[in-house]
């Protein structure tokens, strides 16, 4: 069971106006607008730090390249100098 707060907000006349419309347009209220829009925001900030903290981890463990930490070629093999 979820337990509920409220909160107070101050917005202009003019955006809450067009909130009410959109609230009645889906056949909702603001306050279920606004609930589920913040929890789409929760959940994207949350996403994003999850994969970033994966992304460091990965760079923090390197990638196996293939060469078991032996470099085999030179510079002047890889690039050609004119």
């Amino acid at each position: 069971m979820c337990k509920y707060q409220n909160i107070t907000l101050s917005l202009p006349k003019e955006l809450i106006q067009k909130v009410k419309h959109i609230a009645v347009e889906r056949n909702t209220s603001i306050s279920a607008l606004l609930t589920s829009l913040l929890e789409e925001l929760v959940d994207r900030e949350e996403s994003y730090q999850k994969v970033y903290l994966q992304h460091l981890k990965l760079l923090e463990e390197g990638f196996d390249l293939g060469t078991g930490g032996t470099i085999t070629w030179r510079r002047e093999d890889l690039y050609e100098r004119k």
